[in-house]
């Protein structure tokens, strides 16, 4: 008789919590004035300490400044719509990540303190 052992790593699930578009406007700086103003004036560390909270390299943001789109600014608003199931398209994160960046990664900012969903993994046990 043999045995066979099958061996399934967990996928990571995310429940989607909440509503299917951005918390805050791309704009909607008002909201907090000194991140709104730390972004502006300093966007690249800004950027490395939004990506750091997100969970990625602090260094990655540093790799936008070598291309006409941003990739990193583009590919965290892309993955943060995924991870928290907000509705959008890919034109307009590529638009926002190349002509409002720090804009963007403050909208960015303030959508992972208004959620704060942290990832779970469901359903992980031994077999």
């Amino acid at each position: 008789m043999t045995s066979k052992m099958v061996i399934r790593q967990p996928q990571p699930v995310m429940d989607a919590q909440g509503s299917d578009r951005w918390g805050s406007g791309i704009c909607d700086c008002c909201q907090d004035i000194p991140e709104c103003c730390f972004a502006f004036w300093c966007c690249p560390c800004f950027a490395c300490i939004t990506t750091k909270r997100y969970g990625q390299c602090v260094c990655l943001p540093l790799l936008d400044i070598f291309g006409i789109i941003p990739p990193i600014n583009m590919s965290m608003r892309v993955s943060m719509r995924q991870r928290y199931g907000i509705k959008d398209t890919m034109c307009r994160d590529c638009l926002y990540a190349t002509c409002c960046a720090s804009c963007s990664w403050c909208q960015m900012s303030r959508e992972m303190s208004e959620r704060k969903i942290p990832i779970v993994l469901i359903s992980a046990k031994n077999t």
